[in-house]
């Protein structure tokens, strides 16, 4: 598992973050290969045939390994990246198939110029490209404070095809049992921000995302979303990064609202997104619900 130390190294501002996330992962048996796809450079983590059985659909984990440079990105994005990480290891290790594939996305911080720009929105058309864009698609961004998980509801008023619908309503469906088999007590259907998640909706590829708050903050802004209906249009219309690259509209309102957005999303793009903002628990709880998810069993 990531150390303490390892973690501090890779959150360094001079770290070469792609080349220590496949070090890492080949010094602990496990192959990558990097997507190139214009700018972005993708991590695929490469598991054998016998990892897949066609009988299941495959679940997809992404988590963008990118960040704001000039900033430690702790908990945006590398305490998500170290769990997944570790979570390829085991995998690894196991004897029968799992059906998991797992992309570290590159560009992530780029999809407030755009969704057009964001990593996610190529690398889901090279998926459906390659006829793999059918995978049940989990996106797990800023896990590395707090113990409650947060479902984002990004999909759910989509206005696409019927088709689009019944796969992410299902897709959803199956994230909510996923927290509650995992956090039975301690999970929430939320609006949030936008990740990697936009650029597989924008391709038509059925995407959630799960991000984690702590308690008081997670409660707090429920009940901010309860007395100002504003709030989740707000949300809804921003990036994961609490709007400082969002449209000048949007600035404003994120301003005027500034005390009614968790903290944690506060911090996201500043020096204090650091070693110090990220709890232990929340390595835990991702651990949790990442092995719940490999052993998730969905009929093709």
């Amino acid at each position: 598992m990531f150390s303490s130390e390892q973690f501090i190294e890779y959150i360094n501002l001079d770290c070469d973050r792609l080349s220590f996330l496949r070090n890492y992962l080949k010094e602990n048996g496990v192959e990558t290969n990097v997507i190139e796809l214009g700018e972005k450079k993708h991590i695929s983590v490469q598991f054998p045939p016998s990892a897949y059985d066609p009988t299941f659909r495959t679940k997809t984990v992404v988590c963008h390994y990118d960040r704001v440079p000039g900033v430690p990105g702790a908990n945006d994005n590398s305490a998500a990246n170290c769990a997944v990480a570790d979570f390829a290891v085991r995998l690894s290790k196991l004897q029968k198939a799992h059906n998991v594939r797992i992309f570290f996305t590159d560009g992530e911080e780029l999809g407030a110029n755009g969704i057009s720009e964001q990593g996610a929105f190529a690398l889901a058309a090279y998926l459906k490209q390659n006829r793999i864009a059918k995978d049940e698609v989990y996106v797990f961004d800023s896990c590395g404070r707090g113990t409650v998980a947060i479902l984002g509801q990004a999909g759910l008023l989509s206005k696409t095809s019927t088709d689009f619908k019944k796969s992410f309503f299902g897709l959803y469906k199956r994230a909510e049992e996923l927290l509650q088999k995992t956090s039975p007590n301690s999970w929430m259907s939320l609006p949030m921000p936008y990740s990697d998640n936009a650029g597989f909706l924008a391709q038509g590829v059925p995407a959630v995302v799960i991000t984690f708050l702590p308690k008081e903050e997670a409660t707090l802004y429920y009940k901010n979303l309860m007395a100002d209906k504003n709030l989740s249009k707000i949300v809804l219309n921003c990036d994961m990064h609490y709007g400082e690259k969002c449209s000048t509209d949007i600035k404003i309102e994120m301003m005027k609202y500034k005390e009614k957005i968790p903290f944690t999303w506060r911090l996201f793009h500043t020096e204090m997104d650091n070693f110090f903002s990220v709890m232990p628990e929340s390595f835990e709880l991702l651990g949790k619900i990442l092995d719940e998810l490999g052993r998730m069993v969905i009929l093709a």
